[in-house]
């Protein structure tokens, strides 16, 4: 019997939003990987949690996979947990679910936290289709990432750092106009808030009031004609270069 791989929610900021069958899975599991050992120890704690923790993050995902599996193939259940939110969601855990299910692991996920769904239930943008896209690249292909979604029509969900925020809002007003967005920050927290307003009207507001948080940006979709006026200017600049 080979064991179970079982990925885990945890709060994004305020406990009460733990699960109480996520609590009892990692009672349960013979031992839990957590993105940052020191970040989970409080919350596991809270919980009554004593399991073993190792660590398994972006910059080992890979080598300690290989091990993870050979523990589950002897039979060891084992739960995975990210700092905050849903294991695998612009977090570790999408290269260890693949290579466990290679070996015909049963991986079960467990619903639960996650920052992009209250932030784009809370913007008040069209839910019924969305486009999420985590963390735009830093550098190499972000500004072709911007050219593509500039013409999306659904609602866009985006992660970004406090440091970068201010420069993405510009970057947003040179793809996207001045279109309407709303930035969460601090989701389910003390000091939890949502900005709503155009580019440059939430841009302002960030420029007098220090950024501080984690954030998502939910952005309205293009519209058709906002769509092809878009396509029209670039091909303008292609034939002027």
């Amino acid at each position: 019997m080979t064991g179970k791989l079982y990925l885990v929610p945890t709060p994004i900021g305020n406990l009460e939003d733990m699960t109480f069958r996520a609590i009892r899975v990692l009672k349960e599991a013979d031992l839990i990987l957590a993105e940052d050992t020191r970040t989970s120890a409080p919350m596991l704690k809270h919980f009554n949690i004593h399991q073993k923790v190792f660590s398994h993050h972006q910059h080992n995902e890979h080598q300690s996979s290989n091990e993870i599996v050979k523990f589950l193939l002897e039979g060891k259940n084992i739960a995975l947990i990210s700092d905050a939110g849903t294991p695998a969601i612009s977090d570790p855990g999408f290269y260890l679910v693949r290579e466990a299910l290679k070996f015909d692991i049963p991986v079960e996920c467990l619903p639960g936290a996650t920052a992009f769904v209250p932030a784009l239930v809370n913007s008040g943008f069209p839910t019924d289709k969305f486009c999420f896209e985590g963390f735009l690249p830093l550098k190499k292909g972000r500004q072709t990432r911007y050219k593509f979604l500039a013409d999306e029509e659904r609602t866009i969900i985006l992660y970004e750092s406090p440091h970068r925020l201010l420069k993405t809002l510009d970057e947003m007003a040179t793809y996207f106009g001045d279109r309407q967005i709303s930035v969460s920050r601090e989701l389910t927290k003390m000091f939890e808030e949502t900005v709503r307003g155009t580019v440059t009207e939430v841009k302002t507001y960030y420029e007098t009031h220090p950024a501080k948080g984690e954030f998502v940006i939910c952005i309205a979709g293009a519209l058709p004609n906002e769509a092809d006026k878009k396509k029209k200017k670039y091909e303008d600049d292609e034939e002027e270069d």
